[in-house]
């Protein structure tokens, strides 16, 4: 009987709820909505860069390079084996130039959008001109020493 009255008196009903409510706060906030949509445009975005290296930039090089082959079947080979290089040439390309525009877009772009953003400064409000002058005060209390007097 007292395994019953600690069953009801646990309330697993509320409990379960509470947690189907902690996991919608935490699945829908703002944050992983945003984040879940960086990650899809960042998947598109990775298809547009590969289709550009192997529909423009692969075949141009396959155009200056010899060899009537398609890059992707490019191979050297070694005592029987082939080593086939094209494959990963072609994703080695596609990244660099992913990275590339990556950061020219996140730290140039990014970077100077906030840069601009600084420079339009927002004069201190009357809390942050106290704390200053609170500040001041602070280190003039707490000057280091004079230098010793030279005798």
């Amino acid at each position: 009987m007292k395994q019953l009255q600690d069953l009801a008196a646990s309330e697993p009903a509320k409990k379960v709820y509470s947690l189907w409510d902690e996991f919608k706060k935490f699945a829908f906030k703002g944050n992983v909505v945003d984040l879940a949509i960086g990650v899809v445009i960042g998947a598109a975005f990775a298809r547009i860069i590969d289709s550009l290296v192997k529909s423009v930039i692969m075949p141009l090089i396959a155009v200056v390079v010899p060899g009537n082959q398609e890059y992707t079947k490019w191979k050297w080979e070694v005592n029987g084996q082939e080593i086939a290089y094209g494959q990963f040439l072609g994703e080695f390309v596609n990244f660099l130039l992913l990275a590339g525009l990556l950061f020219l877009f996140v730290v140039k772009f990014l970077g100077w959008m906030v840069r601009a953003k600084k420079d339009e400064s927002v004069p201190p409000t009357r809390q942050e001109e106290l704390l200053t002058e609170i500040r001041d005060l602070l280190r003039q209390q707490v000057a280091p020493p004079s230098p010793p007097a030279a005798m």
